[in-house]
Parts: structure tokens; C-alpha cells; sequence
């Protein structure tokens, strides 16, 4: 490793910040992007902290920068949690089968009828739902058409319009109320909250900090099994979600790295881990809410078995098989995210 070369690309992802503010003010967010009246936030948020990041070799941290102890919102990141929930209720035997409906063990949500009874734990992991409705009252539809840098195609529709929906499996598209409902129906194969599930299971299992927290919409409250819970979101599109330390992130990212292993422990199951980044038959950059880079497509400049959690306003966590790396940078502008990550691989490799 040359410390030099690590330093200079660290230094470039510091000077290639997010255009978005730090106090949450004017441009701040994607929910200024939905159309009215969904263009507003719904639950907390906060602001946030300088360009961050730290880089775990071989289980040892050699590069840390900014405030990598600070809990930012990591918006999308969060999607990847659920699907490590979903590991959990796989292992506990609460979700045998993706396959299965979901509406097979929780009715009573929106999986009960039409091709929404068609819909399976897969297709919500793999975004293929084509799930129809709305979740704590927004409108899955305000998310058709979503356009993001990284899927490669660009939507024949404006955002918000009324795409024709596909039969379940058939469609890839990143959509989160979508994903929200996911959340709704895990909550309600768990009976208790998932930031509870997910600190017992996940964090305390990796060494996390108490720090983090996983917040949903105000209004996103409901009794279950006599408990008043809030159902929270896989991201911050509308507010709320997860905010979690650069370093909490790491560790996380080490869990990916190790098959579902922390501290000597398996955490969650090894195969659970393999069906996560397997290739999503119609959407081979995609596994089970974790970016692939199929190809090199989405990242030209790092290999191809990398895996990725993807947040809006620059938040990745990277894994990288090869070289035994997790990569956590916060705040960062996307478009030089990948110059960065080839960056930091010339200084490995020197």
C-alpha cells in the first residue's frame, strides 16, 4: 500500500463534496424531485456532517477521514438492512420460502388480492413487486418511472405518471413505497419493531455503537399485538430512516464481506448471504436490495464482484472480495465516486 496515494485519493473524495446543503435547507434531498403533493418530507431528518469515510482492510482499519464517528442519515444504505432482516426471519424460520406470497403469512396489508396476492418475498427483495397501492397513504405510483444514475436505463415516462404495471417478477424498478411496504410486511412477520429486531440481531452480534438510529414517518404508527410500533422506512426518501456512524457502517459491510459472520459468530446464515448477492434473473446488477457490479457496469473502475449499499447524497458502502476490503464514504458526490474508488485501489495495489 502506498500511504502517500491513499492520502491524495482521500483528499480528492474530500474535495468533490455533495452539492447538497448540510443544515437540510434548500437543495437538500429527493423528495423536492416527487410531484406535489409528495414532494415534502413526512418524517425527522437533520444535518449532517462533512465528507466521511473509513476503509477496513483485512479486518483492520487503515484510513479513517471527516467525522467517520458521526450518525448521518445514510438514506438507501437502509434498504440493504431490510434485507438483512429478512435473513433474520429466514433464519428464525419466519420466512421459509421467498417464493411465497407474502399475503400467505401476513394478510391483511395489501397482499390479499388481484396481482398483489401474487406478489413474493423475492420480488420485494429483487424490486420486481410491481406491488399496487399505497403505504401509510403515499401513493406507490409517485415513484414510477424513477430514474436513477446507476440502474443504466433511462424511464420512457415522467416520474410520478401512471406506468402500466407488469405482472409481478416481470419489471425491475427501484421504487420506495414499494420498499416501505416491504418494511410494513416484515414488522408484521417480526410482531415487534424492526430497529429492535435489527439492533439484537445485527448490531450488538457486530460490535455497533449504541448511536444509531432507525426513525419512521410521523403518522407511521399502528397497534400490534398490543404494543403501539412505528413502521419504519427502507431510506430517507421522505424522511426518517437510518442514521448510523461511518464506522457502524463498516461493520455491517464486514458482515456482508464474512458470509453473515461477526466476531466468530454467524450472524446470519451463510446461504442467506449468498441468495443476497446473486443476480437478479431480469436485473443482473441487482441481488437482494444491494447494487452488483454486473459487468463493471455500474462502477467501470472497480471489479466486478464488488457489492454496494447505495444511499442518495453520496453514501456508499463498498465490499470488495478481492482484496478484503469495505469501503464506507459518506457525502460524497456521485459522479466521482468511482474515480475515487480506483483511486484508493491504485494506492492498494502499490
Amino acid at each position: 500500500m502506498n500511504r502517500s496515494d491513499l492520502e491524495q485519493a482521500i483528499a480528492f473524495a474530500i474535495a468533490h463534496e455533495t452539492g447538497w446543503s448540510r443544515d437540510t435547507k434548500g437543495t437538500w434531498g429527493i423528495h423536492l424531485d416527487d410531484p406535489p403533493p409528495w414532494n415534502r418530507l413526512l418524517g425527522p431528518v437533520h444535518a449532517r456532517g462533512p465528507v466521511s469515510g473509513t476503509i477496513v482492510l483485512a479486518g483492520e482499519t487503515i484510513a479513517s477521514w471527516g467525522e467517520p464517528g458521526r450518525a448521518d442519515l445514510t438514506f438507501s444504505v437502509a434498504k440493504t438492512y431490510l434485507a438483512l432482516l429478512a435473513g433474520v426471519a429466514h433464519d428464525r424460520g419466519l420466512l421459509p420460502d421467498v417464493d411465497e406470497p407474502v399475503g400467505v403469512r401476513v394478510g391483511g396489508i395489501g397482499f390479499d388480492k388481484g396481482a398483489n396476492a401474487q406478489v413474493t418475498w423475492a420480488h420485494l427483495l429483487q424490486q420486481t413487486s410491481e406491488w399496487e397501492g399505497e403505504c401509510f397513504g403515499v401513493p406507490e405510483q409517485v415513484d414510477r418511472y424513477r430514474a436513477l444514475a446507476f440502474q443504466g436505463v433511462v424511464p420512457s415516462g415522467r416520474k410520478g405518471d401512471p406506468r402500466p404495471l407488469r405482472a409481478p417478477g416481470t419489471y425491475w424498478e427501484y421504487n420506495d413505497v414499494r420498499i416501505n411496504q416491504l418494511s410494513l410486511a416484515l414488522l408484521h412477520l417480526f410482531g415487534r419493531p424492526l430497529p429492535e429486531i435489527f439492533g439484537e440481531a445485527i448490531m450488538e452480534p457486530a460490535g455497533a455503537s449504541s448511536d444509531w438510529r432507525w426513525e419512521g414517518y410521523d403518522h407511521a404508527w399502528l397497534e400490534l399485538n398490543g404494543r403501539r410500533v412505528q413502521s419504519v422506512p427502507g431510506g430517507s426518501h421522505w424522511g426518517g430512516g437510518v442514521s448510523i456512524s461511518s464506522v457502524d457502517q463498516a461493520l455491517i459491510g464486514q458482515l456482508l464481506l464474512d458470509k453473515g459472520i461477526a466476531n466468530g459468530r454467524q450472524v446470519v446464515s451463510a446461504a442467506w448471504m449468498e441468495r443476497m448477492g446473486a443476480p437478479c434473473a431480469i436485473a443482473p446488477f441487482y441481488g437482494y436490495l444491494v447494487w452488483r457490479n454486473h459487468q463493471q457496469r455500474i462502477f467501470p473502475g472497480v471489479p466486478e464482484d464488488s457489492v454496494f449499499a447505495i444511499g442518495a447524497g453520496g453514501s456508499f458502502t463498498w465490499i470488495e472480495p478481492g482484496r478484503r476490503m469495505v469501503l464506507v464514504v459518506r457525502w460524497i458526490d456521485a459522479a466521482f465516486a468511482d474515480a475515487f474508488f480506483s483511486r484508493v485501489l491504485r494506492a492498494l495495489d502499490r
